[in-house]
């Protein structure tokens, strides 16, 4: 347990290390090994959950540089949840990857790359502080670079520039408000659950009112917000089990998660209702959803599709935030967690349709049913909860999502989120009706649908969707009450 959060971080970097060491042609052995790391790294993770689901917290500090700056990390209910479910989809994605990529150029830069992501990642969800979250925010940004220009085409170097111009614009937002905030507040940046700011409202509104939005503008980069979301349906050129992670953990859910740890961990709930900047960012989130939303409709490419719907669904996590109400909250970060199992199943699905049938587009999937009755069937699911239909696990976020803007007195929110759920309808349900309602030039399959190294991962996470709905209050929601009860305490 003491060392957890150090060993979830670096065994990634020895796997990488490893990986890249392994000859191109090695597929069994840095296949082997990009399995073993994730499923280790998780290992590693699992006992902390249980640990802090007991009620346990454990700090630590690798390097102190200066009085008011330290890389330090700590396992707590919010940092535990994200490590998590980041490590778990982690050996989904690594899994269905080995299958994936059987037949693609420079699999030992793929795999390396990969894996050291992940503890980018994990770097993120145990930091401690401001500067360590930083830090790992910016060497995830730089680690995944090679892996969306891995097609190495005009297109993906297009993709590529456009992504890091956007990463390193977000990293100078984040930095200018570290500098600033460390200043202004009590020294170390220390993620405490009730907020640090509150005392130095009075001494410094305007200064605070606008760090507040420089630094939530600098996570939200990552995290999508509108209009500074160009860079993610760019970089759908990149192979497609880099896309479900980008999309379920690993960059839009960073940045969510910052943005989270600056509102409650950094400001606090009284300083956000002070300041009062709960609302002018309400107001940027539902034209970010609804505005995603109109643009997914348009979208003929599917993977297209698939990144204007992260677009809007981000906002719900943010905008249940913005609501400062448990409720609100409680729905909100349920959501990180139940958008991440639906969106990794879609492109999971996603990616067996491109590879099996080299279909890209909408309108060539007349009649895939017949050709993948099960790979479409996980799709609906998971497309299904994403509307937020009964008793997938997208009800359940948007049941606490609509409960928060009662609760927080701002009934109109819960419109924005029942117009989002029709729009979901609008660009979900014509491609499931293309599917199965009409004809095409599929036949039906012989043996399986798609590799078992990428049917059975996209399987389990379907299921995951029903169960997850089904059984939420004794899976996701207790360690959630435990992160909005010490929000709001």
């Amino acid at each position: 347990m003491s060392v957890s959060p150090f060993w979830a971080i670096l065994l990634p970097v020895c796997g990488g290390g490893l990986i890249a060491l392994i000859k191109e042609e090695k597929n069994l052995l840095r296949n082997s090994m990009a399995s073993l790391v994730t499923i280790a790294t998780f290992a590693l993770v699992a006992p902390a959950l249980l640990a802090v689901m007991q009620g346990k917290e454990y700090a630590w500090t690798a390097v102190r540089l200066m009085h008011n700056l330290s890389i330090a990390f700590s396992i707590e209910p919010m940092g535990i949840l994200f490590a998590t479910l980041a490590s778990l989809l982690w050996v989904f994605a690594t899994l269905y990857a080995t299958g994936y990529m059987g037949h693609e150029h420079h699999k030992r830069r793929f795999f390396t790359f990969f894996t050291l992501a992940l503890s980018a990642t994990m770097g993120v969800a145990f930091s401690a502080n401001l500067f360590t979250l930083y830090l790992f925010y910016e060497y995830l940004a730089l680690i995944t670079y090679p892996l969306v220009i891995h097609e190495q085409s005009a297109q993906a170097y297009a993709a590529g520039t456009k992504y890091m111009i956007y990463c390193f614009m977000s990293g100078s937002l984040v930095f200018l408000s570290l500098f600033v905030l460390t200043g202004v507040g009590p020294g170390q940046l220390t993620f405490t659950a009730t907020g640090l700011l509150a005392p130095y409202v009075a001494d410094h509104r305007t200064l605070l009112f606008i760090m507040f939005f420089v630094a939530v503008l600098g996570f939200g980069v990552k995290a999508a917000i509108m209009p500074l979301h160009s860079w993610l349906p760019s970089a759908m050129v990149a192979p497609t089990p880099v896309s479900a992670l980008l999309h379920a953990v690993a960059i839009v859910k960073t940045g969510v998660f910052g943005i989270l740890r600056i509102m409650f961990y950094i400001f606090g709930v009284d300083a956000l209702r002070d300041l009062g900047v709960a609302n002018i960012l309400s107001i940027l989130l539902t034209l970010s959803i609804i505005v995603a939303s109109i643009m997914a409709i348009k979208q003929e490419k599917l993977k297209a599709r698939l990144a204007y719907s992260t677009i809007s669904q981000l906002g719900y996590i943010t905008l249940g935030a913005a609501m400062l109400s448990p409720h609100g909250l409680t729905g909100g970060i349920v959501h990180i967690i139940n958008h991440a199992l639906m969106k990794i199943v879609l492109f999971f699905c996603a990616g067996a349709i491109i590879t099996e049938t080299g279909a890209t587009r909408i309108n060539q999937l007349s009649g895939i049913g017949k050709r993948m009755p099960y790979t479409m069937l996980f799709f609906s699911v998971a497309s299904i909860s994403l509307i937020g239909v009964l008793p997938l696990v997208g009800y359940v976020s948007k049941f606490y999502l609509l409960s928060g803007s009662i609760e927080a007195g701002k009934p109109m929110l819960g419109f924005v989120f029942l117009l989002s759920s029709v729009l979901n309808g609008i660009y979900y349900l014509p491609i499931i009706i293309r599917a199965y309602f009409t004809e095409g030039s599929y036949s039906p399959p012989e043996g399986l649908e798609s590799p078992p190294s990428m049917f059975i991962p996209t399987a389990i996470l379907a299921g995951l969707c029903i169960i997850f709905g089904l059984f939420a209050h004794q899976t996701t929601l207790p360690l959630v009450s435990r992160i909005v009860t010490a929000i709001f305490q």
